[in-house]
């Protein structure tokens, strides 16, 4: 994947996971943001641009971990899911999130 961000120079690099994996997803993000570092073959090598959170209308208490993903990374979150198509696709709301922390 390093080599393929390297060669083809994409626009963005998303990260795409899981919301219902919880903080096992700050791993995996931390993971694959290392993996492209590690391996890439360029001095100036690309990291993840921003995330996208598959299943997130159903996540209630492990909404936090998108929070940690910001945090670990300085990468916003660009997109969320909250279905089965491409127009299930959304913006994530703050309100929700933090409303969701909070109560």
């Amino acid at each position: 994947l390093a080599k393929l961000v390297s060669v083809n120079n994409p626009n963005l690099v998303l990260f795409i996971g899981e919301a219902l994996v919880g903080n096992d997803g700050v791993d995996q993000l931390s993971k694959f943001n290392q993996s492209l570092i590690d391996l890439s073959q360029s001095r100036e090598p690309r990291t993840i641009d921003g995330i996208i959170l598959s299943k997130f209308d159903t996540v209630d208490d492990k909404v936090g971990a998108a929070l940690s993903m910001v945090y670990t990374t300085g990468r916003p979150i660009v997109f969320v899911g909250t279905g089965q198509k491409y127009t299930n696709l959304r913006k994530l709301n703050v309100k929700t999130v933090t409303n969701a922390l909070l109560s």
